[in-house]
């Protein structure tokens, strides 16, 4: 059990209690990000459903095993937002760079790129789409999807090598429109009465499992929605929350889960992850610094265009956001909104020499946290954020006597 959840003492822990019969119906997983949460998930949900007869083994070649470990079981529901694009385009990477070089680890290359275009996939299960305004046109495009990653699946042989790489890079593609236009920042309601209704009928495969990921990025009504079904889930359901802002989940759903927590992964631990995993025996950083280097507009144009942003903000100058929207890939995928937001809210420390400075700086980085929570949890346009943004931050430099100039 766990084999794939690397340099985390939570496996154990589950282990233990599984073996003992005491995992609860409703769980929490926290811990930062990149800390293996949803592989735990995923890993749980597998074992919850095993029909053979050692479930300790990731090798296990039961039916319901080999269809959790390709993500195609019809027993799991995985919802809430995620930004999947870097992840496919680095699994992507391995997987082409070993199909080159016909490497030992070619399964398992392969298996990480189909997996991680159904991590997002899986969010669109038609379930919870049931009512959906866009349903037909997010059928059509996971239909395209799905018909693609056929070519790629196993049991089928490998396509050749050079129809393999356009095939990659169309499921690339696709899946970028997909998340985009798409991929909710915030689960609605209506997915949340979906997945209820679809926990109350019984399974004929096992135990059914509901994952939600990013658990704090709810709004009040879907909150008070999904405690309904905490307080009395059904006995053949487990749910799994996860979050990497555990101060942030609603304190009634805290109260109705146990949590398991997920340490914060040393560099040279997640190093090792970045070799195991994506086979770069090069990368010096973090996880998710190996992730930025995928993303379309780099981390270091983001902070730049961040930079220029505030310079225009500090010095009394409205800043063209539909232009900086644009230099910035329109923020596609969300992460590099983070990143911009995040390098506004570092310059702020030179303002905490003076309690002045701490007030200024308190209450940027509350605005700069508004900005963000209006994207991602009431999808608000990124255009529309950043202009209030610039609203907010210029009252804040007049009211404490343009002091946010010492930022720069």
């Amino acid at each position: 059990m766990f084999e794939n959840l690397v340099s985390q003492k939570t496996g154990k822990l589950l282990i233990k209690d599984i073996k003992n019969g005491i995992l609860p119906p409703a769980i929490l997983f926290s811990g930062e990000e990149y800390s293996g949460k949803l592989t735990a998930a995923l890993e749980l949900a597998r074992i919850q459903s095993c029909t053979g007869e050692n479930k300790a083994s990731w090798g296990c070649d039961c039916p319901s095993c080999m269809r959790h470990k390709a993500l195609t079981c019809t027993n799991m529901i995985l919802m809430g937002p995620r930004d999947c694009a870097l992840e496919i385009s680095a699994a992507k990477d391995t997987f082409i760079k070993a199909y080159r070089d016909n490497t030992p680890y070619l399964t398992a290359a392969r298996y990480l790129f189909l997996r991680s275009i159904r991590k997002l996939t899986l969010r669109f299960n038609g379930i919870l789409l049931q009512g959906d305004k866009d349903l037909s046109k997010i059928g059509a495009l996971i239909q395209d999807i799905n018909d693609d990653l056929e070519l790629l699946d196993f049991p089928r042989p490998l396509i050749p090598f050079d129809e393999a790489v356009k095939l990659c890079e169309s499921l690339e593609s696709k899946a970028r429109d997909l998340e985009r236009d798409f991929l909710y920042d915030s689960i609605p309601i209506n997915q949340i009465r979906n997945m209820e209704d679809w926990a109350y009928v019984k399974s004929e495969e096992g135990k059914k499992t509901i994952i939600i990921e990013n658990a704090e990025r709810m709004l009040p009504g879907v909150r008070n929605a999904l405690l309904k079904i905490l307080e009395e889930p059904p006995a053949d359901c487990q749910f799994i929350l996860i979050t990497s802002k555990k101060n942030a989940v609603m304190q009634t759903i805290l109260s109705r889960v146990r949590n398991y927590n997920f340490s914060s992964r040393t560099l040279e631990q997640q190093q090792n992850v970045i070799k195991g995993i994506y086979r770069n025996e090069y990368f010096n950083g973090k996880i998710g610094e190996y992730l930025e280097t995928f993303l379309p507009v780099p981390a270091a144009k983001l902070k730049e265009e961040a930079q220029n942003y505030y310079s225009q903000i500090v010095r009394g100058s409205i800043p063209q956001t539909s232009e900086i929207v644009k230099n910035c890939g329109k923020f596609e995928p969300r992460l590099s909104l983070k990143i911009f937001l995040n390098h506004i809210s570092t310059m702020q420390k030179p303002l905490l020499k003076s309690q002045n400075g701490c007030e200024a700086a308190l209450e940027s980085l509350q605005k700069i946290k508004t900005a963000w929570e209006n994207v991602t949890m009431y999808n608000q346009s990124v255009n529309s954020a950043l202009e209030i943004l610039v609203r907010d931050l210029s009252k804040i430099n007049i009211t404490y006597g343009r002091i946010l100039c010492e930022a720069m």
